[in-house]
């Protein structure tokens, strides 16, 4: 079959997957069906826009089918108060149970984590778990080998982010670096891909909030991440795909400690410019 084709014994000929199309790759004339363009093989990013914003089902996408595209359900959408609780209550967490993390949960984590988007659904987005505690605690000790190594080659950098009382800290047995989390969670890509930074931290950020739906707690690994990137101890230990990078790594596990506040944050800065 072509790209796509319309059913045309439902379709209300509305021309909104046209509209929403942002490839413009869907021809649509008043009174007609929508047709692909000459290039739609070629330019079809494949999000799922034309399938998902048919209010009749219609629109039949060879790479999309609509049995695979569940409708939304208005009774799980979040009203204004009911969105910004559940943002305001995400905290980071860095105490964890001692208690491992089955893997389909983690699995499911990601699965809802792929959602996130990126530019032109490129979806560049790799991932990497790390659960086996003696692996984690040896990464730990490298990541405290490059504090180390900054702290004797780049001295005034890692004073200004206090990389030596971390590292004091560390010798004084407390885990300061991954925090005795049951995984790891890295996100990775192919080196000097523009689009994958970002999809990477929008991907983990998706992750981090859909954690609570499962009872985990995340936090950023940010030491984890900076000595993944620079140090090559580090990269040689985490064994990345060849040409491929850390681009962000998040910690998980149960939470020791519930919260029950909603703490403040600084009044936003805003600029207007606007009518």
């Amino acid at each position: 079959m072509d790209l796509f084709e319309i059913n045309k014994r439902t379709c209300n000929q509305d021309g909104i997957c046209a509209a929403v199309c942002p490839s413009e790759i869907i021809l649509f004339q008043k009174n007609g069906y929508p047709t692909p363009a000459a290039d739609a093989e070629e330019r079809c990013i494949h999000c799922g826009h034309c399938v998902a914003v048919c209010p009749t089902a219609s629109f039949i996408h060879r790479d999309m089918a609509v049995e695979d595209c569940p409708p939304i359900r208005k009774e799980f959408l979040l009203n204004e108060k009911q969105c910004e609780h559940f943002l305001r209550h995400r905290r980071s967490i860095r105490v964890y149970k001692n208690q491992p993390i089955p893997r389909e949960n983690l699995a499911r984590l990601i699965e809802i984590a792929r959602y996130a988007p990126s530019g032109r659904n490129y979806q560049p987005v790799e991932w990497l778990v790390l659960g086996k505690p003696d692996e984690l605690n040896n990464l730990s000790g490298i990541v405290v080998d490059w504090m180390r190594w900054m702290i004797d080659n780049k001295t005034e950098i890692a004073l200004s982010l206090k990389l030596d009382k971390t590292v004091k800290r560390w010798d004084n047995g407390s885990n300061v670096i991954l925090r005795n989390a049951a995984a790891v969670i890295v996100t990775h890509s192919k080196k000097n891909d523009q689009i994958a930074p970002v999809s990477c931290t929008i991907a983990l950020t998706y992750l981090e909030l859909a954690a609570s739906s499962l009872g985990l707690g995340c936090c950023w690994a940010g030491y984890f991440n900076a000595a993944a990137t620079t140090f090559p101890p580090m990269m040689e230990a985490l064994a990345l795909p060849e040409n491929h990078q850390c681009l962000g790594a998040m910690m998980v596990g149960y939470p020791k400690f519930s919260y029950h506040r909603l703490p403040t944050r600084k009044t936003p800065n805003i600029t207007w410019r606007m009518p």
